[in-house]
């Protein structure tokens, strides 16, 4: 059986995506990139410091600099985050389900370290969790594996062990890069192929520990 849940945060634990929408329109609005829904929709998957370069390339800004416009995002993300944080239908219940099966928990986000550790806590549910690893640990941020990897590392888990939830597919090509099975459950905009996870649910409340047997199963 599993011996691990390896979670993503934005869009699978937390409805914070139109956080990050309000955010970008703001900070990339000011050196005159106008950010539909629909072209946030497509850098939602990705970490600040990603979102940043590819407003660069799309259009470029003299200044200020990557990392006064990324810092920004992220200072406004978490303004709203202190206001309002609201856990996704069955997120709470999902992760507690998890620790209840004596397996260990990770968060592996694309988010920096001081999001994710607001957001656990807002939620009341960092107890729950043995390590988080953020973008800020790794060189790379998803789709590249090395947050699935070190996440799995930190717990002693083998990634074969470890199940993953994610809510995009840029999320998942990453934990099957890793070497784990995939629950995707599609947050808004978000569409899977077949070949990108292993079970595919509306929303957290529909898994059971029945679905973590069969997939197991499967593997």
């Amino acid at each position: 059986m599993f011996r691990a849940a390896i979670f993503d945060m934005d869009g699978t634990l937390v409805d914070s995506e139109r956080c990050w929408r309000i955010a970008e329109r703001e900070v990339f609005g000011g050196v005159g990139i106008e950010i539909t829904e629909e072209m946030s929709a497509l850098t939602a998957p990705l970490s600040p410091r990603q979102v940043t370069e590819h407003w660069f390339r799309h259009r470029p800004w003299p200044d200020p600099s990557f990392e006064h416009m990324e810092t920004a995002v992220i200072r406004r993300v978490a303004e709203q985050l202190r206001v309002e944080c609201a856990a996704l239908p069955g997120a709470i219940e999902t992760v507690t389900a998890c620790a209840e099966l004596g397996w260990r928990i990770a968060l592996a986000s694309n988010s920096p370290a001081e999001l994710c550790r607001l957001v656990l806590e807002r939620l009341g549910i960092a107890g729950h969790f043995d390590t988080v690893v953020s973008v800020d640990d790794v060189e790379h941020g998803k789709p590249d594996p090395s947050i699935y990897l070190l996440a799995a590392e930190r717990l002693g888990v083998a990634p074969g062990e470890c199940l993953a939830f994610e809510d995009t597919p840029t999320g998942a090509r990453a934990a099957r890069a890793a070497g784990m099975r995939v629950v995707a459950i599609p947050s808004a905009g978000q569409s899977f192929a077949d070949a990108e996870s292993h079970l595919l649910l509306g929303s957290l409340e529909e898994f059971t520990p029945h679905h973590a047997a069969q997939l197991w199963r499967r593997a």
